[in-house]
């Protein structure tokens, strides 16, 4: 049976009460997210030499367009929404925290763990073809950009059971008290110059934005007109803390590296979030009608049963075929960023990429889809959290530093190690439960 047919199969026996609109926002912010990536990249060979500089200084015009592609607020608030029922659903059925936790876990961490290892190995390869330690740092740290969001998401389902009953007692309440804190953590960063509490913002902030999903959950984000007012208000507040406040334009990847509003968060993506999420949730009626057509909602079913591996290697696919093509002497990166004719060649470079993906993607998300149905791990959640705490430590690491000698001395083994080694501990690996 073909994937597609296979897709279709599940699509059928989806039952009437789910809230497709998740599944479909889910899969549409991902590849938001891939598109967004694969054309801002400007690598140009001149001369001789590969250069890659910012698209956002290049034109600094294209900084707006991070105010739609700049789509993880709504997959932390649609997370929201599948942790909610998730855990729900375990209440239930009478499933234990560590019985929920497990499931979580392999979805997540599995795919995760294959990258990390092909990136070992790429890492080894590299080394023994003569390729410089600096070249190594680059090329990894660009394909790891993806696992920050796991590295704090695995940390944010942590917590879920603990903010969901926060939620459940105070409502609105326990979201405008991340809010808060997150706030203060901006003034210590603009007012005071005190930039370490600003990182706290990793969970102030995402933590918030997780909570709206319990919102919706609950039927509480209010009618089309009052979310089209949300996001007129969330839209005014990011023009005033942009202009004439202190914050960046980019919602992502500021071409000042002293000021980003993502590293660490920054309540300008709290007010984004709202903004998109009240102009998505406004349709919402329409579009769960619209997916009751089966071919639409196969398509959805079918993005997100190999979500987190299209997620994952898109970018790891860019730079080995960057790689490739710069060992053909150039071949293909001859177009100088941000004039027309390189804006005319980005549907031909994304289409390529696809192309690219597309057998690795189907290689690879059937390990996805086993991790869903692994069953329960035998480890206690003590256990279970802290190694999932190890694993999101070492990703951190890895994401920030990369591999290779660029990287201070023995982090990228330390970190590997701290990965490896949570796993087990975490009972996601055979023999460790």
């Amino acid at each position: 049976m073909g994937i597609w047919a296979q897709a279709a199969n599940l699509a059928a026996q989806t039952p009437q009460d789910r809230n497709r609109y998740v599944d479909f926002l889910r899969s549409v912010s991902i590849v938001i997210v891939i598109i967004g990536h694969w054309l801002i990249t400007t690598a140009y060979y001149v001369d001789g030499t590969l250069t890659s500089e910012h698209l956002f200084k290049i034109q600094p015009w294209t900084q707006w367009l991070t105010w739609i592609f700049q789509v993880m607020p709504v997959f932390f608030i649609v997370g929201g929404y599948a942790n909610a029922v998730s855990l729900e659903s375990a209440e239930r059925k009478g499933i234990s925290y560590g019985g929920w936790l497990a499931g979580r876990l392999y979805r997540l961490v599995t795919p995760l763990l294959v990258l990390l290892a092909a990136w070992a190995l790429i890492a080894v390869i590299m080394h023994f073809s003569d390729v410089s330690p600096e070249v190594i740092q680059l090329a990894s740290r660009a394909s790891l950009i993806p696992t920050w969001f796991l590295a704090i998401y695995i940390m944010v389902v942590i917590l879920a059971p603990a903010t969901y009953a926060f939620w459940r007692r105070l409502g609105f309440a326990s979201f405008w008290l991340l809010v808060a804190l997150a706030i203060l953590m901006d003034l210590a960063f603009f007012v005071a110059d005190l930039r370490w509490p600003g990182w706290s913002n990793y969970f102030w902030v995402w933590l918030a934005i997780h909570n709206l999903g319990y919102a919706w959950r609950d039927g509480r984000m209010g009618s089309p007109g009052q979310l089209i007012l949300y996001s007129a208000v969330a839209v005014l507040a990011m023009w005033v803390l942009v202009f004439p406040g202190p914050y960046p334009l980019a919602m992502v990847g500021s071409p000042d590296q002293a000021l980003s509003n993502t590293t660490p968060p920054k309540i300008t993506l709290l007010a984004l979030g709202i903004f998109q999420f009240g102009l998505l949730l406004a349709a919402e009626n329409p579009m769960r009608r619209a997916l009751t057509n089966l071919r639409l909602w196969t398509a959805t079913v079918l993005i997100n049963s190999m979500i987190m591996t299209v997620y994952l290697w898109h970018i790891t696919v860019m730079i080995v075929f960057i790689g490739l093509l710069y060992l053909a002497g150039g071949t293909g990166l001859g177009v100088e960023p941000g004039t027309l004719a390189w804006w005319f060649s980005r549907p031909l470079w994304m289409a390529i990429l696809i192309v690219l993906l597309l057998p690795l993607t189907l290689l690879l998300s059937p390990l996805e889809r086993l991790s869903r149905n692994a069953g329960v791990s035998g480890a206690a959640p003590l256990r279970q959290v802290g190694g999932a705490m190890m694993i999101c430590l070492g990703v951190a690491l890895l994401a920030l530093f990369g591999i290779g000698g660029g990287s201070p001395a023995g982090v990228d083994i330390g970190a590997f190690a701290l990965v490896a080694i949570g796993a087990g501990v975490s009972g996601l690996l055979p023999g460790f439960k």
